[in-house]
């Protein structure tokens, strides 16, 4: 059964790959990039830039601290893109130049010859999913993953939860039943039993069991820790001088905009929690009680090692081909960028 979930991966990586090959061809050479990927950032965005940026917690901290106003580039669109796969192939139509995700997508997208970079990191320590099970399901530790169904998604975060949960409770691949679907579909196929469990992270989880708890869905704790938290590009857009200045902006705002977010709980609950994403005021406070402070490292050398982690994993379990360097996946000229526009408190990680 891993075999087969495993050649249908390849399959659709080297179908990508081609894909790619071909918008490659006809549009990068259309980009009119003249900015060299190792000069200095630029110091100032020219008038009339614009950036199409999907990072939907960016957009509601800087509508509701005001900041939004401030931004010296204009924001054509804030397009809802948020699950990995989909934001690559929004980057390769061109209807994306910045976005927030995982880790993973930055892999999945190099694996399958898309070249797009890193350009700012946030932190976290603690785990930010838990798995979710089907109503009326048997599972109650990470042990009754046996045998069972597990949504899987190898280009996202999910996917990497999944892998590590099961390595530290010993469960090969092999003794599970790996479902590839999208995080997004990941609600519909437990709610009709398609599957046994997935990983499921705020509100989303709060939502489901809210609504299937009597039913006997439920879900089990796992240590598997998603770390980081990344804005990234194409390198296309980096090229582009006037949209690099802008981007290299965005993420002051973004770091200033997760600072915002932290130091103002309960204007953050109303915007976000419940206006945004539609759940109740308690539950966003017990949601933010249990996320972490923001941390924006100065220093990318232990994200890129947990990148490093995180490829071998991957590419052990036999998605995403070979492995290779993570380095290639950040634009170290970004480094200090969130760090310096962040209060020093948010640049040192506190003791756990």
């Amino acid at each position: 059964m891993q075999e087969l979930h495993v050649r249908k991966s390849l399959r659709y990586l080297g179908l990508c790959a081609a894909v790619t090959a071909l918008l490659t061809a006809g549009c990068a050479t259309d980009s009119g990039g003249d900015a060299d990927l190792s000069a200095p950032l630029p110091a100032s965005v020219p008038p009339g830039t614009s950036l199409a940026i999907s990072v939907n917690t960016a957009r509601v901290a800087l509508e509701t601290s005001g900041e939004l106003r401030k931004l010296p580039f204009t924001v054509s669109a804030w397009p809802a893109v948020q699950a990995g796969p989909d934001v690559i192939q929004a980057f390769r139509g061109g209807s994306v130049d910045v976005a927030s995700n995982a880790g993973i997508p930055p892999i999945h997208a190099h694996a399958t010859g898309f070249d797009a970079k890193i350009v700012g990191v946030k932190v976290r320590r603690t785990p930010n999913y838990r798995i979710a099970t089907a109503p009326g399901s048997s599972i109650r530790t990470v042990q009754d993953l046996r045998g069972k169904k597990i949504g899987f998604s190898p280009g996202q975060a999910q996917g990497v939860v999944v892998l590590r949960t099961l390595a530290a409770a010993g469960i090969s691949t092999d003794q599970v039943q790996l479902v590839e679907l999208n995080s997004p579909q990941f609600l519909t196929a437990l709610q009709a039993r398609q599957i046994d469990a997935a990983p499921l992270g705020e509100p989303t989880l709060t939502k489901y069991l809210d609504q299937y708890s009597s039913q006997g869905a439920g879900a089990v704790r796992t240590e598997a820790v998603d770390a980081l938290s990344v804005l990234w590009a194409p390198t296309s857009v980096l090229q582009d001088s006037a949209k690099l200045a802008a981007v290299a902006e965005f993420v002051r705002f973004w770091a200033r905009g997760e600072v915002w977010a932290w130091e103002h709980p309960e204007q953050w609950i109303s915007a976000y929690y419940v206006q945004n994403q539609e759940v109740s005021a308690a539950d966003g406070r017990r949601i933010l009680e249990t996320t972490d402070r923001p941390y924006f490292p100065d220093n990318w050398d232990a994200a890129i090692a947990w990148e490093q982690e995180t490829i071998d994993l991957v590419t052990k379990s036999g998605f995403f081909g070979d492995s290779f360097d993570a380095d290639v996946l950040f634009d170290r000229r970004f480094e200090k960028v969130a760090a310096e526009a962040a209060p020093a408190a948010y640049r040192v990680e506190e003791a756990q």
